[in-house]
């Protein structure tokens, strides 16, 4: 093969993986339109329905339903991230940034319930998608450390809680989101908003905030 026609094939190539990529993109976003229309059940040949073309190229795309799960997940993953974090880099208080990023969260998932499950379920396990989660919530860990107690930065009670606070806050958000979501509207319901206060105060004060936990005295031995 002579210069000019390897020219020509790398750029066929290209255009054709950008081909995939944008018929890729169109796909997942018609199969979120499916399932917040349809729910989170909806099967593959619903989707494919929904969307106007054939079963056969979503699983040429995407493998099977799970691989079209993970593939919506991986792009819900993308755009809540981004979102969490432009809001944490808009505040000055880490708190603040934290109970942002929580109510961005919960509000996401009240937009488009459906969608939310779809994209955080794979074969009845935990996706991607809060491992993703995680990470950006350790960004706010990082702050909260280096802002109210940078000299701890470097023991190993930091290092410990860097390791598990994210994914441990993850599971909180997520269980206490997941309960509020599936509750009907009654006047005890919290806003976003407001659960997203609540979360916060428990997550970094706990449960009462106004006690101080005191070390017990062990008793002594006459």
């Amino acid at each position: 093969m002579n210069t000019h026609e390897a020219i020509n094939s790398d750029g066929r190539n290209t255009r054709w993986d950008q081909h995939r990529r944008e018929r890729r993109d169109e796909l997942i976003k018609s199969a979120r339109a499916a399932v917040h229309d349809l729910g989170p059940s909806a099967s593959m040949d619903e989707i494919a329905a929904h969307a106007g073309t054939s079963k056969s190229v979503f699983y040429r795309y995407f493998g099977d339903k799970n691989g079209l799960q993970r593939a919506v997940g991986e792009k819900a993953t993308e755009f809540v991230a981004t979102e969490l974090l432009r809001a944490a880099r808009g505040k000055d208080n880490p708190l603040e940034a934290l109970q942002t990023m929580i109510r961005i969260y919960l509000e996401l998932a009240e937009s488009s319930p459906n969608v939310y499950t779809f994209s955080t379920e794979s074969d009845g396990e935990t996706s991607e998608f809060f491992s993703g989660i995680a990470d950006v919530m350790s960004t706010i860990h990082e702050r909260f450390v280096v802002e109210t107690k940078p000299e701890h930065r470097e023991n190993m009670a930091a290092r410990v809680s860097a390791t598990y606070w994210s994914t441990a806050a993850i599971g909180f958000i997520r269980h206490a989101g997941e309960q509020w979501l599936t509750e009907p509207p009654h006047e005890d319901r919290p806003t976003a908003p407001q659960l997203a206060r609540y979360i916060t105060r428990w997550l970094v004060q706990g449960f009462q905030p106004s006690r101080t936990i005191q070390p017990t005295t062990p008793p002594r031995h006459a």
